[in-house]
């Protein structure tokens, strides 16, 4: 049976790749809807690419609804010095002739959940937590309802990456965060001490462009970082962050972690974002989250050339 997800996404070139790999792995996820978040990217173009890439997989079929424009409390922050203007790097995508749903993606999350068997979808976070967060707030009894929670966000060993102590999908909506790990709804935690060990090098990114199909090159346009990276800890090419949520789900054994205690920092100035992670128990924190810390990249990297060469 195949596994039933609603993704919620900031695309984002890793957003954009995730969405591809999880439109392509159809014998084995059926993709309910997509929200679109502000994160990345202001919402009007991250709904915009959410679309795109549907399109993009030859999948205008699936629904894109847009969540929420801002995070609950903090001024909003973007990368766009990371993905591009447009959010997809190098990879240039026309403007896309499938609707954008009229319902707000908070209320599908909820009624989705509500109507659905109990455990049966799992909810996939690929960006800020405000969507997520919202519909906790506004619907309680949808915790009981989610089978897990699957996030990309976080850092323990590995700190971070838009601050020195915080990860760019935790600091973008820290409070959203906080609220989601105190929630009690199951959650599955890709930090980047397991995305970072995921390098797009330039072997792997020439796997996907000898796809021979039009998905694999644009896989490789989305991995193709710019000629001037962000800072040193991407010599080697863009980690794959957002697509690891997408290959926990197909194969958990390419991951490894443990069960943990995750607490997000809200207030000081220097961490804010920062998500603390009880790793040895020192705590009397009950755990809250499976934290994944190792992946095996040359099998993931194999699954994905697998997924992508199914596309157009």
């Amino acid at each position: 049976m195949r596994r039933k997800i609603i993704i919620d996404t900031d695309p984002g070139t890793d957003d954009a790749l995730a969405l591809l790999w999880a439109l392509a792995a159809s014998a084995e996820l059926e993709v309910l809807g997509i929200v679109a978040v502000a994160g990345n990217l202001p919402l009007a173009l991250t709904e915009k690419n959410a679309r795109r890439v549907c399109e993009l997989a030859g999948r205008p079929e699936v629904a894109v609804f847009a969540g929420c424009a801002r995070p609950l409390l903090r001024s909003p922050v973007a990368a766009a010095s990371v993905h591009g203007e447009t959010g997809l790097g190098a990879l240039v995508l026309p403007e896309p002739s499938m609707p954008l749903q009229p319902r707000h993606g908070v209320d599908f999350l909820i009624d989705a959940l509500r109507e659905a068997a109990p455990d049966s979808i799992t909810l996939c976070a690929l960006g800020p937590l405000t969507d997520i967060a919202v519909a906790l707030a506004k619907a309680p009894d949808i915790v009981r309802r989610a089978r897990e929670l699957v996030i990309m966000g976080g850092a323990r060993s590995e700190l971070g990456n838009v601050t020195p102590a915080a990860e760019f999908n935790i600091y973008a909506d820290p409070h959203a965060a906080a609220a989601v790990f105190a929630s009690g709804i199951p959650l599955v935690l890709l930090p980047l001490d397991a995305t970072h060990k995921v390098a797009s090098t330039p072997a792997r990114i020439a796997r996907l462009r000898a796809l021979g199909n039009k998905c694999g090159p644009a896989a490789a346009a989305l991995l193709t970082p710019p000629a001037v990276l962000p800072h040193r800890r991407y010599g080697l090419g863009w980690p794959l962050h957002d697509p690891c949520v997408i290959a926990y789900l197909l194969r958990p054994e390419l991951f490894d972690g443990r069960l943990v205690n995750v607490a997000v920092e809200t207030e000081s100035p220097l961490t804010l974002g920062m998500t603390v992670v009880d790793w040895w128990g020192v705590t009397a924190r009950p755990p809250n989250a499976r934290f994944i810390a190792e992946t095996d990249a040359e099998g993931l990297y194999a699954l994905l050339c697998e997924h992508i060469a199914r596309l157009p």
